[in-house]
């Protein structure tokens, strides 16, 4: 039995479920998983669920398990070089969930959930107007800062600008 902090041979497990072709993010044991997931989310920014499903394509394209691909990358805290097959892998899955959309459109690679979208453009708007009313206030400057943050990784957008505009087109789309 190993001792705890000790890294366990990694185990085959059965080859990952897919939806349509797409390999389908499932949770990958902890204390790996999260540890894994965790630094996806703050390298890619993703949310967790997308650090998931970036977990589980990497997986994928490497022919390996979840499970595997995240034990290797928690050996890299300690030192450890994480094998050649394994860190293309995750660079083109954290690739591909960065694309932005061909010229011409205005789609990131994933679109958010149109509730999510709205709740975060009202966020948005209202700490607009917090600011307005107080613009010294270091709490409205942070919550602004924030949520501005938060809208441009959903939107896929470099800027606030351009996040809000394809929230609100993403939104009148779906209206």
């Amino acid at each position: 039995m190993p001792t705890p902090g000790e890294l366990t041979p990694p185990t085959r497990q059965a080859p990952p479920a897919r939806t349509h072709g797409h390999p389908v993010a499932r949770p990958v044991p902890a204390p790996t998983g999260g540890w894994a997931v965790g630094m996806l989310m703050a390298t890619t920014p993703c949310s967790a669920r997308d650090a998931q499903r970036i977990l589980a394509t990497a997986a994928d394209l490497a022919e390996v398990s979840a499970e595997e691909l995240a034990t290797a990358m928690t050996a890299t805290s300690c030192g450890a070089t994480l094998p050649t097959r394994f860190e293309r892998a995750l660079r083109r899955a954290v690739e591909a969930a960065r694309t932005r959309a061909p010229a011409g459109t205005d789609r990131p690679g994933l679109a958010p959930n149109p509730a999510r979208t709205e709740e975060v453009l009202t966020r948005f708007r209202g700490c607009q107007a917090r600011l307005a009313a107080s613009p010294q206030d270091p709490g409205a400057l942070r919550a602004m800062d924030d949520t501005a943050y938060t809208l441009c990784v959903l939107m896929g957008r470099a800027t606030a600008l351009e996040a809000i505009s394809a929230a609100e087109e993403q939104l009148a789309t779906t209206a």
